[in-house]
């Protein structure tokens, strides 16, 4: 739905739009309502975008890339600085809030080809304030199930994937983040259409919601039965994947391996 759509359904004026979307007037509670009633947010992702919408003076540290992030994604940061605990499941890059900064900088040039020097640098950033959620006081909790073929994809050259596998293992010794690989061997597995995360909230009745994001737009899955799904098909993956030790083995072979390789890849 365009600017001019909303406008058209909600009887704005099409500069009321354009201030909204470029954050140059601030949502109010009743504009954010009427918002949310148009796109048919219901539940617990209602409940986040309205305790975002009322603190919304307190800016949090993505608000800084604005200008970089699309909008989406920087809900999901909120979301995600909210959480108690994320799983994700990943099948071809580590995950971002697992990323060191030299394969975040490689993935970004391959992915945004069009985009200038600085702004991959600042999506770059992103990815390393994002690793803050990890070691503060009160950690995120993270379960990351890794395809085999992230860690077989190569990014960057010999040393970038050397210090990504480094860390992973690494990031794999705190007691808050436990990274499983699902090997090859294993077969075709119950996700095989796609990645996903499924972010868990604090509350006396614990409330997820599932992310999923592709080339142009991000989608959130708030509704209980599907949210539900994610989560059983996440268990699902942790029964078919290595467990946590065999895990940090596998990375480590992989990583012999990858420092062994001779010409065709440099770093």
């Amino acid at each position: 739905m365009t600017g001019e759509d909303i406008a058209s359904r909600l009887g704005w004026s099409a500069s009321k739009i354009s201030r909204l979307e470029t954050a140059r007037t601030a949502v109010t509670a009743g504009d954010l309502r009427i918002l949310l009633d148009l796109y048919r947010v219901t539940g617990s992702l209602r409940d986040r975008l309205t305790e975002l919408g009322r603190t919304a003076q307190q800016r949090g540290w993505w608000d800084a890339f604005g200008d970089t992030l699309r909008y989406g994604y920087s809900t999901y940061l909120a979301l995600e600085n909210d959480a108690e605990s994320e799983r994700c499941f990943m099948q071809n890059v580590v995950p971002g809030i697992l990323q060191t900064a030299d394969y975040a900088e490689a993935l970004m040039r391959a992915v945004f080809l069009a985009s200038p020097p600085g702004e991959i640098m600042r999506r770059v950033q992103v990815r390393v304030n994002r690793q803050q959620l990890l070691t503060k006081e009160n950690p995120l909790e993270l379960i990351a199930i890794l395809d085999e073929s992230v860690l077989r994809r190569w990014l960057g050259g010999t040393a970038v994937m050397t210090g990504q596998l480094e860390r992973l293992i690494e990031m794999a010794e705190r007691p808050n983040i436990t990274i499983q690989v699902l090997p090859f061997a294993i077969g075709p597995h119950i996700s095989m259409n796609g990645p996903f995360v499924v972010l868990r909230f604090p509350g006396p009745a614990a409330s997820d919601i599932v992310y999923l994001e592709n080339m142009t737009s991000e989608l959130f899955i708030e509704n209980e039965a599907e949210a539900f799904h994610y989560s059983l098909a996440f268990d699902r993956l942790r029964g078919m994947a290595l467990g946590p030790a065999e895990s940090v083995n596998f990375i480590a072979q992989v990583e012999r391996e990858v420092n062994q390789q001779d010409g065709g890849i440099n770093s």
